[in-house]
C-alpha cells in the first residue's frame, strides 16, 4: 500500500552554451490534431554534438514534435530549423537521418538487399558493408527482413540511417525488442558516433539509457517542455531523499502526517518513506519508534521523471 502525503516539485531548466553551434531550434512549435493541442508552444535549442534524451510519458508530444523535425508534418505554429535548414531540406542534403519504431522495411528483402536499396537512393552513401558492420547485422545480411527478430529489425533500421552520414540522428525508441546484449552494442556504437561529433536527439521509456547515455535530458508534459538538464540536474528536481528501516506494523497514517513526507509504503516488515527531510524522518524514528537497519538514499531519474511529468 502506497499512502500519498504532502508533494510538489520545482521545475528548473537547462541552458545549452550559447557559443555552441545550433543543430536544432524550435521556437513557440505548436501542433494541433483537432480540439487536441499535442504540441504547445515548445522551445528547444540543442548544439551541435550533444546528446539529448527526450522523454515524457504517453501523448505528452514526443512522436508529432519529432515528425516534425524530420519534415514528417508541418507546425500549426512556430518553427523548427535544423543547422538552420528547413526539416525537408535539411533531409534531402542528407544532414538528418532517424530510426524509427516501426515501417520503413520491405520484409521479403534481405537485410543486405535493403541497405543496398536505400544507398542508391543517395547521391554519396558510406558503403554498405561498412554500415552493416557498424549496426551489428553483418552475420545476418543473407536473412530475409520478414524472418528478422524485432531487435534485428530495429539495428537494420540504424543501418540505414547511417547511410548518408548524417549529422543529426533521431532515434524513436532504438531499443525496442532488443536484448540486453544488444542494447549494450547498439549504444557502444551511438556514442562512438557522439564522439566524432554527431548530434544525437532519443526518445525512449528505457530511464536507465537517458540516465546511462544522455548529456542531456529534456522532459515535456502536455507538449511544452516541463525540465531540461544533464541527469544529475533532473535527479536533484525530484527533491528529497527515501528513507527506509525494519518496522512491522508501521503506522502509516502518523507517518504519512510528517512534515515533507511525500509517501509511506510498506512491504512485509520494511518501510519506505519519500521525504523532504531524511534528517527529521530519521530523528523521528529513531526516538518515537522501534525501527532499525536504516537505509537513506537519494531520489533517480524513475522518481523525477514520475514528479515531473505526471499532471
Amino acid at each position: 500500500m502506497d499512502t500519498p502525503a504532502n508533494s510538489g516539485s520545482a521545475v528548473v531548466g537547462f541552458a545549452t552554451d550559447p557559443t555552441t553551434p545550433s543543430a536544432i531550434v524550435l521556437e513557440g512549435l505548436t501542433k494541433t490534431f483537432g480540439t487536441v493541442t499535442a504540441v504547445n508552444g515548445l522551445d528547444l535549442r540543442i548544439g551541435a554534438g550533444e546528446v539529448v534524451a527526450f522523454l515524457g510519458p504517453n501523448g505528452a508530444g514526443k512522436t508529432s514534435t519529432i515528425d516534425m523535425l524530420l519534415g514528417l508534418s508541418r507546425p500549426d505554429g512556430g518553427s523548427v530549423k535544423v543547422f538552420g535548414l528547413d526539416p525537408a531540406e535539411a533531409v534531402a542534403q542528407g544532414r538528418i537521418a532517424a530510426v524509427m519504431q516501426t515501417g520503413g522495411l520491405l520484409k521479403d528483402l534481405t537485410v543486405r538487399e535493403t541497405v543496398q536499396l536505400n544507398a542508391s537512393l543517395y547521391r554519396e552513401a558510406r558503403p554498405v558493408r561498412e554500415v552493416l558492420e557498424r549496426a551489428g547485422i553483418e552475420e545476418i545480411a543473407g536473412r530475409r527482413v520478414g524472418k528478422c527478430s524485432g531487435g534485428e529489425q530495429q539495428r537494420l533500421r540504424f543501418a540505414l540511417a547511417l547511410l548518408p552520414e548524417p549529422d543529426l540522428l533521431v532515434l524513436d525508441e532504438p531499443t525496442t525488442g532488443m536484448d540486453v546484449e544488444a542494447r549494450r552494442a547498439f549504444w557502444g556504437a551511438i556514442r562512438q558516433d557522439a564522439a566524432a561529433g554527431r548530434t544525437i536527439l532519443f526518445a525512449t521509456h528505457y530511464l536507465d539509457e537517458a540516465d546511462a547515455y544522455a548529456d542531456r535530458i529534456v522532459m515535456i508534459r502536455k507538449g511544452a517542455v516541463v525540465a531540461d538538464g544533464t541527469a544529475s540536474q533532473i535527479r536533484g528536481m525530484a527533491s528529497g531523499r527515501q528513507v527506509r528501516a525494519v518496522l512491522p506494523g508501521a503506522d502509516q497514517v502518523a507517518l504519512a502526517a510528517l512534515p515533507g513526507v511525500t509517501s509511506v509504503q510498506q512491504q512485509g516488515d520494511s518501510v519506505t518513506l519519500r521525504c523532504n527531510d531524511s534528517d527529521a524522518v530519521l530523528r523521528y524514528l529513531v526516538t518515537r519508534t522501534d525501527a532499525h537497519d536504516f537505509e537513506v538514499t537519494s531520489r533517480n531519474l524513475e522518481d523525477a521523471f514520475i514528479a515531473l511529468t505526471t499532471s
